[in-house]
């Protein structure tokens, strides 16, 4: 199935009907945390055994709920898992599990965290190198975007869970209203069409994506850069002051200056833009492969599943590959832990075939494992992971550096700047380019 087909049909799937608003804000990385915390039966939690899990991917948390029962049923009379949720937002959480690192580890076991958390994590000796565990065999059976940001400085820090992908979501029927018959390859083609479909259909606006001074804003920022030719770090050189960046960035500005987007989208994050689309008050759409799983449900959308349409982002008009970033989660261990082979145990469990099947069928969320792209229940059942293997396949990761907390919140200011105006495209490169360059001097 080609990365340019359409989501339709009005599939009803397993993990719509699992979503509540709670999730769906959990989905888009704006959500909840969580623990997990591995000890002996009757121990209730905490002490030496104790340990973290980011809940803030796809109904994660009935998808963690659900796999501690499993195999905490296998494992009665051994060793349990026990569950606490923690109400944080993502890069809050990474704050706070920073900070329990450098206390000492807080007794942590298991960390889930979203991909560019890992060569932080690692750098710091805050989790264990599974290198040794984990054979070269094993992660050859693991998509290789989602494998490499388990891996830093050539080793591996984890095993990925679960992958998403920066995804361009359209109207169907609004741009064959108006005479288009495949979503648009380049930025400049989807501002065309926009421009035709919006008076066309009445609808308010031509594209909303994810424009707000946080880590949804950084993954739309990098996106643009890299679609253009543009890279923020070469190694641990930074590279981010480029005509491709300049460029990259230009055009996203220009689709508030050019009025396919509205100068609200400098505010947006995931619930924003989701809303916005969900409504049918936008032709186009960046998100998460989440969105799909609601798209068709009366719960959350005005819209009929058939109207909607997926494809991979756009590039510029020199063909550039196609990137859209690389998100999802890792499954980390801590390196205090002292209960490192029943963390193992528990990551080796969450992560295998059977268990990742179960996830993706019931909360739909993108599997790590090369065989579930070819599965044919998944096919059949959750189409979007068939839509989403090309993109996920070109997928980018965010700078995998040591330091990338400090960097994502200079790149999220910088990026944020440009689309309100408060700094011009090439003016945001330059002082992005100082920026991080003193981050890593002062990280040395």
């Amino acid at each position: 199935m080609s990365s340019e087909q359409t989501v339709a049909g009005g599939r009803e799937t397993s993990g719509k009907s699992l979503l509540s608003r709670r999730d769906f804000l959990k989905l888009g990385g704006v959500g909840l945390a969580g623990v997990a915390v591995l000890g002996a039966p009757g121990c209730g939690g905490g002490g030496e055994g104790s340990g973290k899990v980011v809940l803030t991917s796809p109904d994660l948390e009935s998808s963690i709920r659900l796999l501690i029962r499993r195999f905490n049923d296998q494992h009665e009379g051994d060793f349990q898992v026990e569950y606490r949720p923690i109400g944080l937002e993502s890069q809050d959480y990474f704050d706070r599990i920073k900070t329990d690192f450098q206390a000492g580890g807080g007794g942590m076991d298991v960390v889930v965290g979203n991909v560019p958390m890992t060569a932080e994590l690692a750098g710091n000796g805050w989790v264990l190198d599974v290198s040794s565990r984990f054979p070269e065999g094993e992660r050859r059976k693991f998509v290789e975007g989602p494998m490499r940001s388990a891996t830093y400085e050539g080793k591996v820090w984890g095993v990925p869970w679960m992958a998403d992908v920066g995804m361009l979501y359209y109207r169907k029927d609004l741009l064959e209203k108006s005479g288009f018959s495949e979503p648009p390859r380049t930025w400049e083609e989807l501002k065309e069409m926009a421009a035709k479909a919006v008076p066309d259909s009445g609808t308010r606006y031509g594209f909303v994506f994810q424009g707000t001074s946080n880590e949804s804003g950084v993954c739309n920022g990098l996106e643009y850069i890299w679609t253009h030719g543009g890279e923020v770090l070469d190694g641990d050189r930074v590279i981010v002051e480029s005509p491709e960046s300049v460029a990259g960035l230009s055009t996203e500005r220009s689709m508030i200056s050019g009025g396919v987007t509205p100068r609200a989208v400098a505010s947006y994050s995931f619930m924003e833009s989701s809303t916005a689309f969900l409504n049918g008050d936008a032709v186009f759409c960046r998100s998460w492969p989440v969105l799909y799983s609601v798209a068709g449900d009366p719960d959350f959308s005005n819209l009929e599943l058939d109207q909607v349409g997926m494809s991979q982002l756009p590039v510029d008009g020199g063909h550039r590959e196609r990137s859209g970033c690389l998100g999802g989660w890792n499954l980390l261990i801590g390196a205090s832990s002292q209960m490192q082979d029943e963390a193992w145990e528990f990551v080796r469990f969450v992560t295998s075939e059977e268990n990742q099947r179960l996830n993706t069928l019931q909360t739909s969320p993108l599997p790590t494992l090369n065989t579930l792209y070819d599965d044919r229940q998944i096919l059949e059942e959750v189409p979007v992971v068939a839509l989403c293997k090309a993109a996920l396949q070109n997928a980018r990761s965010r700078p995998v550096s040591p330091y990338y907390s400090q960097m994502s919140r200079a790149m999220a200011g910088q990026f944020n700047h440009v689309l309100t105006g408060a700094s011009s495209p090439a003016e945001a490169v330059e002082t992005l380019q100082g920026e991080l360059q003193q981050i890593t001097r002062e990280g040395e």
